[in-house]
């Protein structure tokens, strides 16, 4: 039995707002279950909430740097630093977004395969019991 993964890691940036890290144990493991290791329909419930909580946290801190940004952009005193770690921000999280949303869309891929394989071995184990 493995141990529950964290879905992500805090990190404080210089800027003073919280960053989120993925947590390396949980792309390791959607990274195996992507590359056909065994898992449980279970697991793969689980690794998809846990990655769905992640790519949501980071589309929300790109969001709000986002929003920040206008923010800076129309204040004309607004110091530079602050526009420049707001755009740092968004280039370490951007990338880690987009990865996470890859391995989403892969791992839903992989479940279906999942349950399609089982349906059809429920299906064939029935034949021969419908013939009778």
């Amino acid at each position: 039995m493995t141990q529950p993964v964290s879905p992500r890691r805090r990190d404080v940036s210089s800027s003073g707002l919280v960053a989120e890290r993925p947590d390396f144990a949980l792309i390791k493991r959607l990274r195996q279950v992507l590359r056909d290791e065994p898992a449980t329909e279970t697991e793969l419930r689980s690794l998809s909430e846990q990655a769905d909580g992640w790519a949501r946290a980071l589309d929300a801190q790109v969001q709000a740097s986002e929003r920040r940004l206008r923010e800076l952009n129309a204040d004309p005193l607004s110091p530079l630093s602050e526009a420049a770690s707001e755009l740092r921000r968004i280039e370490t999280l951007r990338p880690q977004l987009d990865e996470i949303r890859s391995l989403v869309s892969e791992l839903e891929q992989r479940a279906r395969e999942f349950r399609t394989a089982w349906l059809l071995h429920q299906a064939e184990s029935a034949r021969p019991l419908a013939g009778r």
